[in-house]
């Protein structure tokens, strides 16, 4: 609701989009590392519909290996937005964008180069992923064993 009124005293989307890189270029689709199809950060995700339908359908996406590139504070919840150079099993690779609520201890051990599991939606490819905190160890790890093969051969 409130994102939908937010857009509305705006103008568009579009005007949204650029009000937003003018109050944090750090989270500009350039900064970020990803192209013109990426939606763009939500302001707040718990107000924008969109938001949440995205993030419930994450959580249930496929899972991926995901190698951190850099991240940024969003606010001091903290939110951060972490950025992944993803890897499926498939053999896809793309900038993963997570936008994820942090404890203070899980940003303090946050290091670029670290391989987390994330999940994606396949049929959207979006750039947005999630921490798959969900995920069984022996999964990950099966996975990870699969994708190390498949760039052996």
């Amino acid at each position: 609701m409130f994102g939908r009124m937010w857009v509305r005293m705006v103008g568009s989307q579009k005007n949204l989009d650029d009000l937003m890189v003018q109050l944090r270029p750090d989270l500009s689709r350039e900064s970020l590392g990803v192209g013109p199809d990426f939606p763009g950060v939500a302001p707040n995700p718990l107000l924008s519909s969109d938001a949440r339908k995205r993030n419930a359908e994450l959580r249930m996406g496929a899972l991926a290996l995901g190698v951190l590139v850099d991240w940024r504070e969003v606010n001091s919840n903290p939110r951060v937005v972490l950025m992944f150079d993803v890897e499926t099993v498939g053999g896809i690779s793309f900038r993963g964008i997570a936008d994820e609520d942090l404890t203070i201890t899980e940003l303090t051990r946050l290091a670029p180069g670290q391989t987390l599991p994330v999940r994606y939606r396949p049929a959207v490819m979006d750039h947005y992923v999630a921490l798959a905190r969900d995920a069984d160890p022996a999964h990950v790890q099966r996975l990870s064993e699969e994708i190390a093969s498949r760039k052996r051969t």
